[in-house]
C-alpha cells in the first residue's frame, strides 16, 4: 500500500477531518460580507454586518485565536476622499 492510499483509507494526525473533506467556510465563498453585500460596503470599509463576519472569522480552525481587523471607516459618500485614495501613486 502506497503513501496516497494510506492517507486515504487512514488519514493523518495533522487534520482534525481525517479522511473527510472540510467544510467550505462561509467567509471563503462570495456569500462572504467581509467587503460587501450585493452593492452595500460590507464589514471591511464600515463595519456592517459585524455578526457574520465574526462568526466566519472565527470559524477558520488555524490553530490561533485572531482577533477580526478594526474596519477601515472609509467616507465612502464624500467625494473629495474617494479622489484622495485614488491619487495615491505606485512606484
Amino acid at each position: 500500500m502506497g503513501l496516497l492510499e494510506k492517507l486515504k483509507t487512514g488519514g493523518t494526525g495533522f487534520s482534525k477531518y481525517g479522511v473527510n473533506t472540510p467544510p467550505v467556510n462561509p467567509g471563503a465563498t462570495k456569500e462572504s460580507k467581509l467587503h460587501a453585500f450585493g452593492n452595500t460596503p460590507g464589514y471591511s470599509l464600515n463595519g456592517d454586518y459585524r455578526s457574520e463576519v465574526t462568526d466566519a472569522y472565527v470559524s477558520y480552525n488555524d490553530g490561533y485565536n485572531n482577533a477580526l481587523p478594526q474596519p477601515s471607516q472609509l467616507d465612502l459618500t464624500n467625494e473629495s476622499s474617494l479622489v484622495k485614495y485614488n491619487e495615491v501613486k505606485l512606484d
